[in-house]
């Protein structure tokens, strides 16, 4: 429990700074992340005996991420999306000179971390652009985080006390109904906080950024907790002591970022 707390503090202190210290920052961070958590992915399915080309993946993954970057800095022209092209046909290519039974299964699984990981680390770093498209503001990324760290207290403090039902225990057994409406409680009361101070969105805006969180940020968590079940798998890594790795502490992101996005997009525009 002491190793868990202070990898809480130190990572909660890591993320919160990533936010403030502004665009440059921000972006250099979250390449960094999202590249380390598909590597943890891709090694995460080696176990099941699966190849995916983490090298290709990876590059993919990073060149993605700074195209993204790059749109919102209006340093990007299209010309160099098509660098994407070359890429992706490599991973076909080397793969007809592999001598695996299951080459299919391989391109697959490479495509699909770039599609479950790098996709919804992109959508949450562009919410610090979503109101001003070229200009960085912090209030979004860290109205996401903390509806997020809310949305888990509140569902552990009230499943741990409260927990009664079952909310989908072929996947992960300790959740409840009861822990994920007080997630949802505790989400929505942040929201409600975060509105005194960031006044650009009113709170029913805010209220449903919260229950987007919540609702989508579960989902992610038991779609990960299915890809680990399925791999027969405790942990997604081991980077974070008493924590896990970087998918068990993002699983909540990976679904719920570009819902929220979609959402706060739409009704700002």
């Amino acid at each position: 429990m002491k190793t868990r707390a202070i990898t809480a503090f130190f990572f909660t202190i890591v993320m919160l700074g990533s936010i403030f210290l502004g665009a440059y920052t921000f972006t250099g961070f979250y390449l960094l992340l999202s590249v380390f958590a598909l590597a943890e992915f891709y090694t995460l399915i080696r176990t099941a005996s699966i190849n995916p080309h983490t090298v290709i993946g990876l590059i993919v993954s990073a060149l993605v991420f700074v195209l993204n970057a790059g749109y919102h800095f209006f340093v990007v022209e299209f010309k160099y999306v098509l660098l994407l092209i070359p890429l992706v046909s490599a991973v076909f290519l080397f793969e007809l000179y592999r001598k695996d039974k299951s080459p299919f299964s391989n391109i697959a699984y490479t495509f699909t971390g770039l599609f479950f990981v790098t996709v919804p680390f992109c959508f949450y770093y562009s919410l610090g652009f979503l109101s001003d498209w070229n200009l960085y503001n912090y209030h979004l990324p860290l109205a996401f985080l903390l509806m997020l760290w809310a949305s888990d207290t509140g569902a552990y403090l009230f499943g741990r006390k409260l927990g009664a039902h079952k909310l989908f225990e072929r996947h992960s057994p300790k959740k409840t109904w009861e822990g994920f409406f007080g997630g949802m409680f505790t989400s929505v009361l942040v929201s409600f906080i975060i509105s005194f101070f960031f006044k650009e969105i009113g709170f029913l805006v805010w209220a449903g950024m919260a229950v987007l969180i919540v609702s989508f940020g579960t989902l992610g968590d038991l779609v990960e907790s299915m890809l680990k079940r399925s791999l027969n798998a405790k942990d997604s890594g081991n980077l974070l002591p008493g924590h896990g790795g970087l998918l068990d502490r993002f699983d909540g992101l990976l679904i719920a970022a570009p819902i929220v996005y979609a959402y706060l997009y739409l009704v700002l525009n």
